[in-house]
């Protein structure tokens, strides 16, 4: 059984337990007093390459990323150096992440917010909606195709931006023919055996129409490699474990972002 495999079928056990502790109807009366959305899409639109800055506290592959600060701290370090946009991996058992990390991120940043977890269930995208995401990611390679559809269209229904994560061609056509995703996550991580290979964004890229953003997932470490993405037409990345290790994360999102700070 590959990692991948592994979190698929313990997120499946956390789920049916949140379900039982917290019903769907609960959930759906909760939408009520959900804020304004922060349209995450619409962020990555923007001039120039978008830094999508994010919580990471583990990884199965490096063990604990960081400790000691809080949600609070480090995403508020993000909107000062720059950040166009969070992601807030939620995911308990392999990466450490919980809801309240994305409640706490939404009340300390005005960014927009990206649930990252694997999605399987609708129940999770009702709770990325109340939680206070803005967008939720579907892999393809955790979910076969009628599920994707259908978490796209659940999503769609809620507001919620969708980013579609791919790894390989055949991923790359299931997002674009079956779902017409408007915004595709390449992912330079295999989720099989979480080796990098950041080529992996510059061979699928030219297989992606015009009129979708693409964004560029793990393996980013430099502002050299946003600059040789941003001439190829990537419109932004995703970096979590370089900035979680800096020993001022401000200082590192604003070396990545480029930006002056305030």
């Amino acid at each position: 059984m590959s990692v991948l495999d592994r979190i698929v079928e313990t997120t499946r056990q956390d789920v049916d337990q949140r379900r039982r502790e917290t019903p769907l109807r609960e959930l759906e009366q909760a939408l009520a007093g959900r804020g304004h959305d922060r349209p995450f899409a619409e962020a990555l639109g923007r001039p120039g390459i978008s830094v999508i800055s994010e919580h990471k506290r583990r990884s199965p592959s490096v063990g604990v990323i960081r400790e000691g600060a809080t949600v609070t701290d480090i995403v508020q370090a993000y909107e000062r150096g720059g950040a166009t946009a969070l992601s807030i991996l939620t995911e308990g058992r392999h990466f450490g992440g919980n809801l309240d990390d994305l409640r706490e991120a939404r009340a300390a940043s005005h960014l927009p917010i990206l649930r990252k977890d694997f999605m399987i269930d609708p129940y999770q995208v009702y709770e990325s909606a109340v939680a206070g995401a803005d967008a939720i990611l579907l892999i393809v390679a955790a979910l076969d195709k009628r599920t994707l559809a259908e978490l796209q269209a659940e999503a769609d229904a809620l507001d919620l931006d969708v980013v579609v994560e791919v790894h390989d061609a055949d991923e790359l056509e299931i997002a674009l023919e079956v779902l017409d995703a408007d915004v595709i996550g390449i992912n330079n991580r295999n989720l099989a055996d979480f080796t990098v290979d950041v080529g992996r964004t510059f061979e699928l890229l030219t297989d992606v129409p015009a009129g979708k953003a693409v964004i560029s997932e793990s393996g980013l470490h430099h502002r050299e490699q946003l600059d040789e993405l941003e001439r190829v037409g990537v419109d932004a990345v995703l970096v979590g474990e370089t900035l979680m290790r800096a020993d001022d994360p401000e200082v590192a999102c604003r070396s990545l972002s480029g930006s002056d700070g305030f």
